[in-house]
């Protein structure tokens, strides 16, 4: 009789697995937060999003993604469908600088990847569901334009609008969202509207996670400076104890041989981006938990306190992929004390692919929320024997 090759059979081989088990950002159709709007004709659903885009956008980085089917049309009929002379004469792309923006046209398949590639840098999309899908909504009951046949795309609702003269919910729209209370707003009120929007993303926040960066091999200071003591116990021990007021955990980014040294009630996370310094501690938080954000602090910085973390996290902008404190130093972010949003785990990526692991170069390069410190000093890492003895000094 042969045997299950997946029963738990001790000193049995573990079952063969095609896949990595990772753990995959939760990510809509198009963004993270995103917000289909439908129930009435395009040219309504366009003209709601232009309204509401300067409300919104001040605070929110908004992509929008809508089809054109006269290009469509165009096309179809021998026509070049709005593609540019370049793109007709066989470019697949074409980047345009047009000074106060960027184009890009391109000549590929907009499959569920791409379209994720594409809008990866929005905080915040906005999508016209009568062509596509997203992972919650908005609807119009516009008569022009009923819902009746598109109930399956009403997956999770998140307001509904009534346009003048509407004042009650259609009998199949009732039956579908039997016992939800759904927020309902008058579609004229577009302030109404756009601080329901921006209530729904704030309350979509991703909760806020620490991570203690003490895995380097700290050769200036000629012993682990994680292990050093300035306040009564070991610097990791005192960092995470510092992050553990205004996160909901911390961990301790290590190297695997750390890992059985660590103080009793730390919680390691040993490095599975091996040799990257900083960046490796990051990336290997965001492959434990990419849903996160992650609040990230050196182990070398004895004068951190927690009113400075406490601006820091107070400040926060979610909509950024990050928000740091500038260097007391120059006009650049400081990468490890810093939040990193869900948004970073890609944005790292991308310049480890490009051949750059230098977390501060990523920063400088992308869309950060940058603060002053309340107090400079605090920022001030200790890297050598000589600066360590000082700052016992001070911090007596």
């Amino acid at each position: 009789m042969p045997t299950n090759p997946t029963s738990a059979t001790p000193g049995a081989a573990k079952p063969r697995t095609k896949h990595a088990a990772l753990v995959r950002p939760t990510v809509g159709e198009f963004g993270r937060q995103e917000l289909a709007i439908l129930g009435a004709p395009c040219g309504k659903i366009k003209e709601l999003v232009t309204r509401l885009l300067p409300y919104v956008s001040a605070t929110l980085s908004v992509g929008y993604v809508d089809a054109d089917h006269a290009a469509g049309d165009e096309a179809d009929s021998g026509g070049a469908g709005g593609a540019s002379p370049i793109m007709q004469a066989g470019a697949r792309a074409e980047l345009t600088d047009k000074i106060h923006f960027r184009r890009v046209d391109q000549r590929r398949e907009l499959d569920g990847f791409a379209q994720k590639e594409l809008l990866f840098h929005q905080s915040l999309v906005l999508v016209n569901g009568n062509h596509f899908r997203a992972k919650q909504q908005i609807i119009i009951l516009d008569p022009a334009k009923p819902l009746d046949k598109k109930l399956d795309r009403l997956t999770d609702v998140q307001l509904i609008l009534r346009p003048e003269g509407v004042t009650e919910l259609p009998a199949v729209l009732q039956q579908h969202f039997a016992g939800q209370d759904i927020p309902t707003l008058a579609l004229a009120d577009t302030e109404a509207i756009a601080d329901f929007i921006q209530g729904w993303w704030q309350r979509s926040l991703p909760p806020l996670r620490g991570l203690v960066l003490a895995g380097g091999q700290s050769q200036r200071m000629q012993t682990d400076k994680g292990r050093l003591n300035y306040h009564g116990l070991e610097q990791r021990e005192y960092a995470a104890r510092l992050l553990a007021q205004v996160c909901t955990d911390v961990h301790v980014s290590c190297r695997p041989d750390q890992v059985a040294e660590l103080p009793a009630g730390l919680r390691p996370l040993p490095d599975r981006f091996l040799d990257l310094g900083p960046m490796g501690g990051i990336l290997s938080a965001f492959q434990l938990d990419p849903n996160a954000a992650w609040l990230v602090v050196a182990c070398d910085l004895p004068f951190l306190s927690e009113t400075t973390l406490q601006h820091l996290v107070v400040n926060r902008n979610g909509a950024k992929v990050a928000t740091a404190f500038q260097s007391p130093e120059n006009e650049f972010p400081e990468p490890l004390i810093t939040i990193w949003e869900p948004r970073g785990y890609g944005t790292l990526l991308r310049f480890l692919g490009l051949g750059y692991s230098c977390p501060r170069k990523a920063l400088i390069n992308s869309d950060i929320e940058l603060l002053a410190a309340p107090d400079p000093r605090e920022l001030r890492n200790v890297n050598t024997p000589e600066e360590a003895a000082a700052a016992r000094q001070e911090l007596l």
